[in-house]
């Protein structure tokens, strides 16, 4: 098992990589951040991509859908924004975050990569 720090440089080497955070979203905050830089502000993009969890998370419940979020995909013109939520009962309410170069990033290998973190991360 992994710790949030040696995650996050795990996440932080992949293709493309620009940024990642483990947030906690109940409350929002970033429980541990690695990279970003002034066009990245991590804790502002922790909190904001909080309410698209929480939001998702609702939509599902008022849809009656008994599924679960692997992860949650945003697309911009030149970056991924990956939403890993964690499963597990120390890891419930956490997600990792990974902000990605989209003209570097292989969008499956770091959806593959993320998701063998979160499985190991011990929190």
């Amino acid at each position: 098992m992994a710790n949030t720090e040696t995650s996050l440089k795990e996440a932080a080497s992949i293709e493309g990589a620009v940024g990642a955070a483990l947030v906690d979203y109940t409350s929002g905050m970033a429980l541990g951040t690695i990279g970003g830089g002034k066009d990245l502000d991590l804790n502002m993009a922790a909190a904001g991509n909080t309410d698209v969890v929480r939001a998702k998370v609702r939509t599902m419940e008022m849809l009656g859908l008994k599924d679960e979020i692997e992860d949650i995909l945003i697309t911009l013109g030149g970056q991924y924004h990956l939403i890993r939520l964690l499963k597990g009962r120390q890891s419930n309410g956490l997600f990792l975050y990974l902000a990605l170069d989209k003209g570097r990033a292989n969008l499956a290998m770091a959806r593959h990569q993320l998701s063998k973190i979160g499985a190991e991360l011990d929190v």
